[in-house]
């Protein structure tokens, strides 16, 4: 893997929370976790809607490109396959800037995300136990089915979706950090 791609790894998620965090700043005479979607921060018609979605995009583009680096690091299909499908599901992230809400298929996108960035996390995370890293198949099973639960929960507690999101993204996003901790920092 490339360093930028590593770099790049390292910093978009930075650069999504960020955009997320400025949003959340800017709009919190209105938007609440436990009444809104993250989404509503960068709906059209919103005056600063560009301030989450203009970091998405960018994130979604870094995440690519690191996660290009990373399809050439793994070492057998199951593995491989589940690269795919999470950079699919950071191509929906890409998408939930480019179509925000209130636009179609802003919903699609959003659900994509979700869906393709936790499958793939959890197909990658088994194709790695096949290549001995049996700790870190234990983590992401045990990190998915945690997810899982915890946003059913959230769903059926809350109003709005904003809290479940926030599980998802900081389950990915741990998952993300754990990965590159294993395969490039651990060790060297």
């Amino acid at each position: 893997m490339r360093k930028s791609q590593l770099w790049a790894g390292i910093t978009s998620p930075i650069i999504a929370l960020s955009g997320i965090a400025a949003a959340i700043i800017i709009n919190r005479s209105w938007w609440s976790l436990t009444d809104n979607a993250i989404s509503d921060l960068g709906k059209v018609g919103l005056p600063h809607s560009w301030v989450m979605n203009v970091p998405l995009l960018i994130s979604a583009i870094l995440a690519i490109y690191y996660a290009l680096g990373l399809l050439g690091e793994m070492k057998n299909p199951v593995s491989k396959l589940g690269v795919l499908v999470f950079i699919l599901g950071l191509f929906f992230l890409a998408g939930i800037a480019v179509f925000p809400e209130g636009t179609e298929p802003h919903y699609e996108v959003s659900w994509g995300f979700f869906l393709a960035g936790s499958i793939g996390f959890l197909t990658t995370g088994l194709g790695l136990g096949l290549e001995g890293h049996r700790m870190f198949v234990a983590f992401t099973v045990l990190l998915f089915i945690t997810e899982v639960l915890l946003a059913r929960w959230a769903f059926g507690a809350f109003s709005s979706v904003a809290i479940a999101e926030f599980i998802g993204i900081f389950a990915i996003l741990t998952w993300h950090y754990m990965l590159m901790w294993m395969k490039f920092f651990k060790d060297k």
